[in-house]
C-alpha cells in the first residue's frame, strides 16, 4: 500500500498547517518525495503545499466529490515505492465536516493519523481530550499526537505522563509556543503558497529537533489503503484552445477539473487579467476560477484592452465560464466594501460589492435547469461556496441555470457565457469537462 499518513487537529487554528507544511518539507529533505492532499474543499492550503514539495496538491472530498472518486484520485496520485510518502492535511477538527471530515477520509482510505493538540492553556486534561478522539469512531485510527504550543520542560512532563497513563497513541513530538513560525492571513484565509515566505529550513529544524521524524515514517509504512481501481480520464471529445485566468487575483482552480479538461481534449492556454493586454490567440473559450479579484481591482480596472477582449468574445457567443471571483470579474463593477467602484469586464449588468462579513460558506449541489456548457437538463453538480461580496440584484431576463439545494436559483447565463459563486468539482460529475469541451468546439 503507498506510505501514508493524514495530520488532523482538535479545531480549526490548532496548528495543523504549520505542522502539516514542516513534516512534508523535513521529508523531503531527507530525500522522500512528498505527495501532498488536501481533505475538503479549500484552495490556499494546496498551494501551500505545492510551495514545500514541489508537487500539485490534491483535493479529496468525499462530499463534494463521493466516496469512489476520493479512492480512485488518491490511488492515481500516490506514490506506492519506499521512498515516497503521501501526506494529507485534514480539515477543521478531525470529526468536523460530517461526511466530508478528515476521520471519514481517514476511515475511507485506511491510513493512520497524526492528530495535532494545542495544548496552551491546559496540561492533564489533554489526555482526556485525545482519549475521546481515539474512542469516538473506531474506524479512524489516532495513532500519534503532536502537542503544539509547548510553553516549557514542566508543561510537556504534565501533559506526556496523562497521554502515557490514559492514552494509546504514541507520542511523536511537540512544538514550543515561542517557534518563530507564523503564517499571515487575510478574510479568505491564509496567504496563497505563492505569496507567503515560508522559512522551510525554521521548519525543518524544528520537527527534526521536536519529533520523532523515524517513527513518523514507520507509522505511514502501516497505511492499509484498500485496493481501488482508477477509472480512465473522460476521453479526448474534439481539440480545442482553453484561455485559463491565471495570476495573483485568479489562483483558484481544483488541479482535477484542469486534468479532466485536458483529457477532453482542452488545451490551457494561461493568461493574466492583470498584466496581459490582449487575450492568446485562436481561443475557443475561457475560464475564470475563483481568487481575490478585489485585491486587485484597481489594477484589473485598468487593463482596459484585456476587459474589453473579454466582453467581446463572450457577445460573440464564445463559451465563457466563471467561478466566485471570475464571477466578479465577469460582471459590470466590483465595489470595495469602503465604496469606490472599479469597472470589470461588464458581461453581466450588476456590481459585485464587498461585505465586512461572509455571505455564504458552505457545500451545495446545483441540479442544471436546462442544457448549458457543463451537461444537459437535469445533471447534477456538486461545488462549494465561500465569498464575502454579494450582486446587486440580477435582471430577471438573465436565465438562472442552476437550482441549488438550499432553494436558490444561481449559475447565470448570458448568451454562451455561465457564471456564478459556485466553485464546482467535477470529480462526481467528470463527463462536464467533455460538455465544456464540446460547447467550444460547436461555436
Amino acid at each position: 500500500m503507498p506510505p501514508a499518513l493524514l495530520i488532523a487537529g482538535t479545531h480549526s487554528g490548532c496548528g495543523k498547517t504549520t505542522v502539516t507544511l514542516g513534516i512534508m518539507a523535513a521529508l523531503r529533505q531527507r530525500g522522500f518525495t512528498v505527495q501532498p492532499f488536501k481533505c475538503g474543499p479549500d484552495f490556499i492550503d494546496p498551494s501551500l503545499h505545492l510551495a514545500v514539495t514541489g508537487r500539485v496538491s490534491r483535493n479529496l472530498d468525499i462530499r463534494m466529490c463521493g466516496p469512489d472518486w476520493v479512492r480512485q484520485c488518491f490511488r492515481r496520485h500516490a506514490p506506492a515505492d519506499s521512498q515516497s510518502i503521501s501526506v494529507i492535511e485534514g480539515v477543521m477538527g478531525l470529526f468536523d465536516g460530517g461526511s466530508g471530515s478528515a476521520a471519514e477520509l481517514a476511515a475511507l482510505l485506511g491510513v493512520p493519523v497524526l492528530l495535532v493538540i494545542d495544548v496552551r492553556s491546559m496540561a492533564e486534561s489533554a489526555a482526556a481530550v485525545l482519549r475521546g478522539f481515539e474512542s469516538l469512531d473506531p474506524r479512524v485510527r489516532v495513532a500519534g499526537v503532536i502537542f503544539n504550543q509547548v510553553g516549557s520542560a514542566k508543561h510537556l512532563q504534565l501533559v506526556s505522563e496523562e497521554v502515557r497513563r490514559h492514552c494509546q497513541a504514541e507520542i511523536i513530538g511537540w512544538l514550543p509556543r515561542e517557534s518563530g513560525i507564523s503564517l499571515p492571513s487575510r478574510h479568505l484565509g491564509l496567504h496563497m503558497g505563492t505569496e507567503t515566505a515560508i522559512d522551510r529550513q525554521r521548519l525543518v529544524s524544528l520537527i527534526e529537533e521536536h519529533l520523532d521524524l523515524d517513527r513518523l515514517i514507520q507509522l505511514a509504512g502501516e497505511a492499509q489503503a484498500p485496493e481501488a481501481a482508477c477509472a480512465p480520464l473522460p476521453q479526448p471529445v474534439c481539440r480545442v484552445r482553453l484561455g485559463v485566468a491565471w495570476d495573483e487575483a485568479f489562483c483558484f482552480y481544483y488541479q482535477d477539473n484542469l486534468d479532466l479538461l485536458r483529457a477532453a481534449g482542452a488545451e490551457i492556454v494561461l493568461f493574466s487579467p492583470l498584466h496581459d493586454k490582449a487575450l492568446p490567440e485562436k481561443l475557443d473559450g475561457l475560464y475564470f476560477g475563483g481568487g481575490y479579484p478585489e485585491l486587485h481591482a484597481a489594477q484589473l480596472a485598468a487593463n482596459e484592452s484585456l476587459r474589453a477582449e473579454v466582453l467581446a468574445f463572450s457577445h460573440a457567443g464564445r463559451p465563457v465560464y466563471g467561478e466566485c471571483g471570475g464571477f466578479m470579474y465577469l460582471c459590470e463593477a466590483v465595489a470595495d466594501s469602503d465604496g469606490p467602484l472599479h469597472p470589470m469586464a461588464g458581461v453581466f449588468p450588476v456590481t459585485a460589492r464587498m461585505g465586512q462579513r461572509l455571505r455564504r460558506l458552505g457545500y451545495c449541489r446545483a441540479e442544471l435547469r436546462e442544457d448549458c456548457l457543463l451537461g444537459p437538463a437535469g445533471s447534477v453538480l456538486s461545488g462549494h461556496e465561500f465569498h464575502y461580496s454579494d450582486i446587486d440584484p440580477m435582471p430577471e431576463q438573465v436565465r438562472r441555470v442552476y437550482a441549488l439545494d438550499d432553494g436558490r436559483a444561481e449559475g447565470y447565463l448570458l448568451g454562451n457565457t455561465l457564471a456564478g459563486y459556485v466553485h464546482l468539482h467535477w470529480g462526481g460529475s467528470p463527463e462536464a469537462a467533455g460538455w465544456f469541451v464540446r460547447a467550444m468546439s460547436v461555436v
